[in-house]
């Protein structure tokens, strides 16, 4: 007995989220859809234009926003960015250099440092 398998989709959210594009500038037919895994996987290999375009200029979903600006999203969220942002919305940020771009890149290399400390610890008590 075989089964047949089915296609495994996602909706256009989640697909969206793994693609890291904002889901409202894609365009309406990737909106309106689910998309498969062999699509999402095509799309990854060999993006069309569209989403390169994205990816380039934006606008970008706030964990991509987080990423270009090294900040947490909520570092984001205490500064009240809350929409999508284009890649030149975000290098004028990072031109001005507002105090809360400086406060939450601190706060998020103290994050970083203090995580890098606890994995070492624990890699040294593994080790122990």
């Amino acid at each position: 007995m075989k089964s047949h398998q089915t296609a495994q989709t996602m909706k256009p959210a989640t697909a969206a989220k793994k693609l890291g594009v904002y889901l409202q500038a894609t365009p309406a037919e990737f909106q309106e859809g689910a998309v498969s895994r062999t699509e999402l996987n095509a799309l990854q290999a060999d993006p069309p234009e569209w989403l390169r375009e994205l990816r380039r200029n934006g606008p970008h979903p706030r964990p991509v926003v987080a990423a270009k600006l090294g900040v947490s999203i909520s570092g984001l969220a205490r500064a009240g960015v809350t929409e999508a942002l284009t890649t030149e919305q975000i290098d004028a940020l990072k031109a001005e250099n507002p105090e809360w771009l400086q406060k939450e890149r601190a706060t998020q290399a103290e994050v970083r440092k203090e995580s890098a400390r606890l994995k070492e610890k624990q890699h040294t008590e593994d080790e122990a």
